[in-house]
C-alpha cells in the first residue's frame, strides 16, 4: 500500500480525532450533569461514582481485547463498529428511567468506547511513520482532549439548565454518525502482518481484577469487612493468575515483556496517576461548585473553564516539544503543576476563595496539558509497528484504570466523612484527604517522569523493542514452516 499523502493524513487525523472528542466530552459533560441525575433519579454519592466508573471499568477491561482484535481482522473495521455501538449506547442512555439501567447503558456505551481511542491510535500510528511528525500528531490528539474539556462543561451546562440531563448524550449523534461516514470514505484498512490468537482467560482475569477492586472501593463505606476481604481475595487472586498465565502464553493478552521498557513502564504508571487525579479532580470540583457554592450547571462549567482551556492550548504545545527534544521536560512541567495544584486545595482551602480557585484550576489544566503527549508517544514509539494496536491499548487502559481508581478512592474518601449526601458544612473537611490523595497523584508523575525518561531508560526500550522484534520473526517463520 502506497504512503499517503500529507493531506490525506491530516484528514485521517481528524477523523481519529472525533472519536476521541466524543468519548472525551461524554465524561466532562456528564461531571457537569451529575448534581441533576442525583435529584432526578434519588442516587447516593456511590451511585454517582457508578455512573462514571461502570463506563470506565467496561472500559478498561476491553481495551486490549480491542486493540489486539483490530490489529488481526482490521483496524478500520473494529474502529467503525465502536462508533455503531457507542452511538447506539447513547441513545439509551438519553432514555434510562431509572439509575440501574442508565448504569447499564453506560456499559453499552463502554463496549463501543473500548474500539475507539487505541485502535484511533494504532490508525495514527500506522500513518504518521516519521517520529517527529507522529509526536505531533498525537500533541494535536492531546489537544482534543482540551476541547472536551472546554466544551463539555460548558456545552453540558447549558443542555442540562435549558432542557434537561438526558440532552447530554444527544451531542454524541451527530459527531459518532459523521466520523462513521467519514472513517467509511477516507481511512485505509490496516492490520498487523500476522494475526495475533484472542486470550479469553487472560480478558477474564483483568475483569475480574479489575471489577473486584473498583467494587471494593467505592461500597467500602457501607460493606462490612468480610464482603471487602472477600473483593480483595479475587483481586488478588486474579492478578496473582495473571502475572503466571500470560508469560506463557505464545500471544499474550497483555505482552508482559513491553514492561523491560523502563519509559513504557513509566508511561503506565504515569497514566494511571494523572487520570487518577483527573477522575478525583472533576469529581470533588463539580460538588463543591454545584452542592456546596450552589451554582447551576452552566456557571459551574464557566467556572472549569481556565483548567480547560489550559488543556487545549498546552497538548499540542506539549506533543510539539516531545517531538523535538523527548518526553522529559513535558512530564516535569506536568508532574510540577498537578502537584502545586493540589497543594494549593489541600493545605490552603483553594476552593474557599475565587483567585486561589482559578489559579488551582489554571495550575491542574497546565500540568495535564503537558502530560497526555509523553504518556501516548512513549507507549507507541518504542514498540514494533505490528504491536501498537496492543501498545496503544496498555496506554488508553492505564488512562482509563486511573480515572476509574480515582473516581472510586476520591468519592470512597469523600462518603466516609459526609455521608450518602454532601452538604456545605462537612465537604470542605471531608474532602482535604482526597486533595491529598490528588497531590500524591502528582507527584508520581514528576518523579516516575524524571526518573524513566533519561539516556538509561531509553536504552531499556530500544533493548525491548528488538527483542520483541526477533521475539515476532521467530514466530512468523515457525508459521510459515
Amino acid at each position: 500500500m502506497s504512503e499517503p499523502s500529507h493531506r490525506r493524513r491530516l484528514l485521517v487525523l481528524a477523523i481519529c480525532c472525533m472519536s476521541l472528542l466524543i468519548v472525551s466530552i461524554d465524561n466532562t459533560v456528564l461531571n457537569v450533569a451529575l448534581p441533576s441525575m442525583q435529584k432526578d433519579l434519588d442516587a447516593s454519592l456511590a451511585g454517582l461514582q457508578w455512573t462514571i466508573d461502570a463506563y470506565t471499568l467496561v472500559l478498561a477491561g476491553l481495551l486490549m481485547l480491542a486493540g489486539s482484535t483490530a490489529d488481526r481482522i482490521g483496524r478500520r473495521k473494529v474502529f467503525m463498529a465502536g462508533l455503531v455501538v457507542f452511538t447506539i449506547g447513547s441513545v439509551l442512555c438519553s432514555l434510562a428511567p431509572s439509575l440501574e439501567l442508565l448504569v447499564a447503558f453506560r456499559m453499552v456505551q463502554a463496549v463501543g468506547g473500548s474500539m475507539l481511542n487505541p485502535v484511533a491510535m494504532s490508525i495514527i500510528t500506522n500513518t504518521f511513520t516519521d517520529p517527529r511528525e507522529r509526536a505531533r500528531a498525537i500533541g494535536v490528539w492531546g489537544g482534543v482532549i482540551g476541547i472536551s474539556m472546554a466544551a463539555g462543561p460548558l456545552v453540558g451546562g447549558l443542555l442540562v439548565d435549558s432542557v434537561g440531563w438526558r440532552s447530554i448524550f444527544w451531542i454524541n449523534l451527530p459527531v459518532g454518525l459523521a466520523a462513521l461516514l467519514l472513517t467509511f470514505r477516507y481511512v485505509p484498512e490496516s492490520r498487523a502482518p500476522r494475526a495475533r490468537r484472542p486470550d479469553p482467560v487472560g480478558q477474564l482475569l483483568v475483569i475480574a481484577l479489575l471489577g473486584s477492586l473498583t467494587y471494593a472501593i467505592i461500597e467500602a463505606p457501607d460493606s462490612g469487612a468480610t464482603e471487602l476481604l472477600v473483593l480483595a481475595g479475587i483481586a488478588l487472586a486474579a492478578l496473582a493468575a495473571l502475572l503466571r498465565y500470560e508469560p506463557r502464553r505464545d500471544e499474550p493478552l497483555i505482552d508482559l515483556r513491553f514492561f523491560r521498557s523502563a519509559p513504557f513502564s513509566g508511561a503506565t504508571v504515569v497514566a494511571v496517576s494523572a487520570f487518577a487525579a483527573l477522575g478525583g479532580f472533576l469529581f470533588l470540583s463539580t460538588l463543591h461548585l454545584q452542592n456546596v457554592r450552589g451554582l447551576d450547571a452552566l456557571h459551574a462549567g464557566l467556572w472549569m473553564l481556565p483548567m480547560a482551556a489550559m488543556t487545549l492550548v498546552c497538548g499540542p504545545l506539549s506533543g510539539r516539544l516531545v517531538g523535538s527534544r523527548g518526553p522529559r521536560l513535558s512530564l516535569l512541567v506536568a508532574g510540577t503543576a498537578m502537584t502545586a495544584s493540589g497543594v494549593l486545595f489541600a493545605a490552603f482551602d483553594a476552593e474557599s476563595a475565587n483567585t486561589a480557585l482559578v489559579a488551582g484550576y489554571l495550575l491542574f489544566g497546565l500540568g495535564f496539558g503537558f502530560v497526555n503527549a509523553p504518556i501516548t508517544n512513549t507507549a507507541v514509539s518504542g514498540m514494533p509497528r505490528a504491536q501498537a494496536g496492543v501498545a496503544a491499548a496498555v496506554a488508553s487502559t492505564s488512562r482509563q484504570i486511573g480515572q476509574t481508581l480515582g473516581v472510586a478512592v476520591v468519592g470512597a474518601v469523600l462518603a466516609s466523612g459526609v455521608g450518602a449526601s454532601p452538604y456545605r458544612d462537612a465537604f470542605a473537611s471531608a474532602a482535604r484527604p482526597a486533595w491529598w490523595i490528588i497531590t500524591g497523584c502528582g507527584v508520581v508523575v514528576l518523579v516516575v517522569g524524571a526518573v524513566t525518561s533519561g539516556p538509561w531508560a531509553r536504552r531499556t526500550a530500544e533493548r525491548t523493542a528488538r527483542r520483541l522484534e526477533k521475539q515476532e520473526a521467530r514466530t512468523a517463520a515457525e508459521v510459515r514452516a
